[in-house]
């Protein structure tokens, strides 16, 4: 089969996460060829990971490249487009409108991107006035000044770019996310019929909500684009012919938010245990690692007091961060070296960067720290526990459920009983040693590789019999 695996911000141009989710699916299964559309900032970025032989081709959708105007629309152009953004706007925006009415408007705004051009028609100062006139009409005690109608069409017109990309042909669309990436696969049911499928590791949505709480914009542009998020989200989850999450946490917000429960899979992540021996020593000097990338998401700053408090009960403990920075993030970097000097621990917590093979971050830690807002399925606790270490981890999205007893798991946020939480396992030997063991005999029971490929190759076996694909449509064209 040709399968399209449709990311955002992440494979192949960041390593790790879902990034080697994706490695570890197209790799694992050989038998199929896939097409990776990547959602990125900008074009030319270059890819970090090598391609599998079994990828045919790489195609990026930038979203916030300089456009310059296509063309002057036209005035019947400008007019068509009216008709069909008002409605959309109206359907995103009511928050008692119903959500189908919203996959209505949106088709309509696709089949216009694929006649017209959209970046005009989301550029001029009609639909600029659009918006601040469908809010008044909605909200008439809340005001949307005409810098945040402006700050919300220009972020309204770069989301909604996947629109106007080359619809994809292949007998299956596997979004890694919902949002963005499963707007490609929308436009590839609504024109061809392609099943569709959704992954999920942490929830969309919510990570939505959680990052637009330290974005510049004003609260009406925020209010805006989360409710195109929100339809957006909705409109895929219904649409979607398998929705594969993986853990169950995630399956509440996905009912909640249009997802019909027949349609859901819960395929957990696994790992190559071959690739992850245990650890037979421990440090010299008692060490909490981190293994990641640098993101506010990950909650670094959490992290960082919660080791002044380990300090405290463990002065020669050391707290070692291995990771990249993303570009885009290195004001968090710098934020979390300022906070490191303010705390006085310069000395003894370090940013070491990517380090090959990710093996060797878990063998120099003592204990493996994740302190996360929100996850998935992480990598980073199944990794650990692979290789045989204890973990102090966040009770967010799908960790309890890799945890399970073989970790400790603390509440989000809370810097006092994080550090406790890994002061406990630095200082009690037989603690530590045992439930280091239990993780290694959980993560071979529940974590390995060969069950989440062998999930997703039944998976795409099911969906390609159950319906005729364009790809498979088009081979046979061309053989007739």
């Amino acid at each position: 089969m040709r399968i399209a695996l449709l990311a955002e911000g992440c494979y192949p141009y960041v390593t790790g996460g879902v990034s080697t989710w994706c490695d570890q699916l197209i790799r694992g299964l050989p038998e199929h060829e896939f097409e990776v559309l990547a959602i990125t900032a900008a074009s030319g970025e270059r890819p970090a990971m090598p391609l599998p032989h079994n990828v045919g081709e790489l195609r990026c959708v930038p979203l916030w490249d300089r456009r310059p105007d296509a063309r002057r629309s036209s005035a019947r152009d400008r007019a068509a487009f009216q008709q069909v953004y008002r409605p959309l706007l109206r359907s995103m925006l009511d928050p008692v409108a119903a959500p189908e009415e919203f996959t209505v408007r949106l088709r309509a705004i696709f089949d216009y991107a694929h006649r017209a051009d959209l970046t005009t028609a989301l550029r001029t100062d009609a639909t600029v006035g659009t918006l601040v006139e469908v809010w008044r009409e909605l909200f008439p005690d809340q005001t949307m000044s005409l810098r945040e109608a402006l700050d919300a069409t220009e972020l309204i017109e770069h989301f909604l770019r996947p629109l106007s990309a080359p619809v994809v042909q292949a007998d299956i669309c596997h979004a890694v996310s919902n949002g963005l990436p499963a707007m490609l696969a929308l436009a590839a049911k609504w024109q061809y019929g392609t099943p569709m499928l959704i992954s999920e590791h942490g929830v969309y949505l919510r990570e939505r909500y959680l990052s637009f709480r330290t974005i510049r914009y004003r609260w009406p542009a925020k209010v805006a684009m989360l409710a195109l998020f929100r339809r957006l989200c909705w409109t895929s989850y219904a649409a979607a012919d398998v929705i594969a999450p993986v853990n169950v946490y995630n399956q509440r917000w996905e009912v909640r938010h249009g997802a019909d429960p027949d349609t859901i899979l819960t395929a957990y992540n696994g790992v190559s245990a071959d690739q992850y021996p245990t650890a037979t020593e421990e440090p010299a000097v008692p060490t909490v690692g981190w293994v990641g990338r640098i993101d506010p998401l990950k909650d670094l700053e959490t992290l960082i007091r919660a080791f002044a408090t380990v300090r405290d009960r463990v002065p020669a403990a050391v707290l070692r961060l291995f990771g990249p920075t993303p570009v885009g993030n290195e004001w968090y970097e710098e934020r979390m070296r300022a906070l490191i000097a303010d705390l006085g621990l310069s000395g003894a917590v370090t940013l070491e960067g990517p380090v090959r093979p990710v093996t060797a971050a878990y063998h120099a830690s003592t204990v493996v720290a994740l302190s996360s807002i929100s996850e998935g399925l992480p990598y980073t606790v199944m990794e650990a526990m692979m290789c045989r270490r204890a973990t102090v981890s966040t009770e967010v999205g799908g960790v309890p459920e890799v945890a399970g007893d073989a970790g400790l798991v603390v509440p989000a946020r809370d810097p006092e009983a994080f550090g406790l939480a890994c002061v406990r396992l630095l200082t009690d030997d037989e603690l530590r040693h045992r439930m280091a063991q239990a993780a290694r005999e959980r993560a071979m029971r529940l974590f390995q590789l060969d069950g989440m490929l062998s999930a997703f190759r039944e998976t795409y076996g099911d969906l390609n019999r159950s319906t005729r694909s364009p790809a498979r449509q088009l081979r046979a064209a061309h053989a007739g």
